[in-house]
């Protein structure tokens, strides 16, 4: 008998989460460690591709970081973290940060993250994972871009691998 294939929508796992930024997060200049940054967003893709799975799930690779904006003492930070794309045993995590002046309640776009997963069974062996039901345009564009990383990593791969 054929597995049914299970799916799972971007909201079933999506994660929002927020800090402020401490004195022992900065450097000298007053602005959030880049590594403070990545560890947030690190835990929260976790977070995220644990929920779609429904098993542990390990961090594969961060395929793009962008610092866009610094990041001050005292900024609350914003991440938003969702499934942007599915294989069989990986996903692909998307992950947004902004900053937000507490006091002016104004937010800004400061680092954004691509990072891929992949799922584990108790072995510790990759398991299939539920695909992903497109429900918006914005779901459906993320995943067509999505679409376009991973056949740019497998190819500079295999480019890499014929040298």
């Amino acid at each position: 008998m054929k597995d049914k294939i299970q799916y799972k929508t971007s909201m079933d796992s999506t994660v929002e989460t927020r800090y402020i930024v401490m004195p022992e997060h900065a450097n000298h200049y007053g602005t959030i460690f880049g590594g403070i940054i990545m560890s947030w967003i690190d835990i929260i893709a976790a977070m995220v591709a644990e929920r779609h799975c429904s098993h542990e799930a390990v961090t594969v690779s961060i395929d793009k970081i962008d610092f866009i904006s610094p990041i001050f003492i005292g900024d609350h930070v914003i991440l938003k973290a969702s499934v942007n794309y599915v294989g069989n045993t990986s996903m692909e995590i998307g992950v947004l940060v902004e900053r937000e002046n507490p006091q002016k309640q104004k937010r800004q776009k400061a680092t954004s993250a691509y990072l891929t997963f992949v799922g584990l069974d108790k072995n510790k062996k990759p398991v299939k994972i539920p695909k992903l039901k497109l429900t918006s345009d914005d779901e459906k564009r993320r995943y067509k871009n999505a679409e376009l990383r991973v056949k740019s990593r497998k190819d500079l791969m295999n480019k890499i691998k014929k040298r």
